[in-house]
């Protein structure tokens, strides 16, 4: 028993001194400084599928807001008439290429779901008709398919939505 206990130690000190590399973890967790974070709360990040951008939801200006960082540029990227000063905006998840951000938004007194189109600037309601709240909007990589949870038949299930193929990023 005692052989088994040292044998124990000696193990647990070479996983100690080995270091996270050795384990298989590429490196420690990395908090950027300088636009990327604030002394606020910073919340629900999500990549572009090419990794060049995050988007996340943040509260720097006294309410909840989205915001884009380009990962090469090290900078926000604007996002003219996303967010609103009179609501928030939350949640936000990322076509491929970034181009479209789908999102919930509370500017009609409920939650929403809306696409917000970086080109056009500007956004697509998606939930005009639902009656029960919405959370957690994602989308897919062409930006073409919004799926979410809705709680509009008393509990919560998934909704589907197809923003029809004019709406679709092309690969150019």
């Amino acid at each position: 028993m005692r052989k088994l206990l040292i044998l124990l130690c000696l193990l647990l000190l070479v996983v100690i001194g080995a270091g996270c590399q050795d384990l298989g973890f590429s490196s420690p967790p990395q908090i950027f400084v300088g636009g990327l974070n604030s002394l606020t709360p910073d919340r629900y990040p999500s990549y572009s599928s090419d990794g060049r951008y995050l988007a996340f939801a943040s509260d720097r200006n006294q309410q909840r807001d989205i915001f884009l960082y380009d990962l090469q540029q090290k900078q926000l990227i604007n996002l003219p008439n996303l967010n609103r000063f009179d609501s928030s905006q939350d949640q936000p998840a990322l076509s491929g290429d970034g181009r479209f951000l789908a999102y919930i938004s509370n500017e009609r007194g409920k939650s929403d779901i809306l696409v917000y189109d970086r080109q056009q600037e500007r956004s697509q309601l998606l939930t005009a008709d639902i009656r029960g709240s919405v959370r957690q909007p994602t989308i897919t990589g062409d930006g073409r398919y919004v799926a979410y949870e809705t709680s509009n038949l008393g509990q919560w299930h998934i909704a589907l939505i197809d923003r029809g193929a004019k709406f679709a990023n092309p690969n150019n």
